[in-house]
């Protein structure tokens, strides 16, 4: 059996990996960065924001990596290379595998290290609340590339088959 904090870190891996396959699909670089009329983000904006969301609340806060958050650049940024936008969520990805690695239930239990939006929240369901909020994100990304290329493919993402407990059916 594993454990809470195995689950939701490994969740948490499988959309950020899932996120950097979406970025991988896009045909150009250009297609990136494009915005569609009648929504205000570009898939690369929505990923830098997912990358910089979970390696500040994860990384620096729980896991105290010491990273500097600059949301406002996730959202102004535009034409940054693919390679340096992978590397971005690729750093988001070991900062869950490491930080997830040694949380314990007990940490799961407790209040989270700082307030968020003005309220104190228990640290296991603040964890949950950044899963879904990479699950929502992904799902932008998707579209936005979908919309973007025309392309109605997709790269295989939340697969049930890739969470940590998978293993073949009887």
């Amino acid at each position: 059996m594993i454990s809470q904090a195995e689950a939701l870190g490994g969740m948490l891996v499988r959309e950020l990996t899932s996120a950097r396959q979406e970025i991988e699909a896009y045909p150009s670089e250009a297609d990136i960065w494009l915005v569609v009329p009648g929504i205000s983000n570009s898939g690369g904006n929505l990923a830098l924001h997912l990358a910089g969301n979970i390696r500040h609340f994860v990384g620096a806060i729980q896991g105290g990596t010491g990273y500097r958050r600059d949301r406002d650049a996730e959202f102004a940024t535009r034409n940054m290379p693919r390679g340096e936008l992978v590397n971005q969520l690729n750093d988001a990805i070991a900062v869950v595998e490491q930080v997830f690695s040694r949380l314990r239930p007990e940490d799961l239990a407790a209040e989270y290290k700082e307030p968020v939006a003005k309220v104190r929240l228990n640290t296991g369901e603040f964890l949950t609340h950044l899963l879904s909020h990479a699950a929502y994100h992904l799902g932008q990304i998707d579209y936005h590339r979908r919309i973007v290329t025309g392309s109605a493919v997709t790269v295989g993402t939340v697969a049930p088959n890739r969470l940590r407990s998978a293993r073949p059916a009887e």
